[in-house]
């Protein structure tokens, strides 16, 4: 006798900048482009306690955020 088993396989549809609202190409369900995905969960005692941020940022949108940094990030 077969047995089978239902496996879920998800594919990247799209994928959006937060801050411009680029769509980043995705061919196939692989990006054409790199980007910046960023997920943080909060912890105590912030305020934000155990909620989940994230979002995405092109390349152009990243550059941008990172020259308003006051000590320049570490290449």
């Amino acid at each position: 006798m077969k047995q089978y088993e239902t496996k879920e396989i998800l594919k990247v549809k799209k994928v959006v900048c937060n801050k411009c609202g680029k769509e980043i190409v995705v061919e196939n369900g692989r990006l054409l482009e790199d980007m910046l995905q960023i997920e943080k969960r909060w912890g105590y005692p912030s305020e934000k306690d155990n909620e989940v941020h994230s979002f995405d940022l092109c390349e152009q949108c990243y550059d941008e955020w990172i020259a308003t940094f006051l000590i320049p990030i570490e290449k």
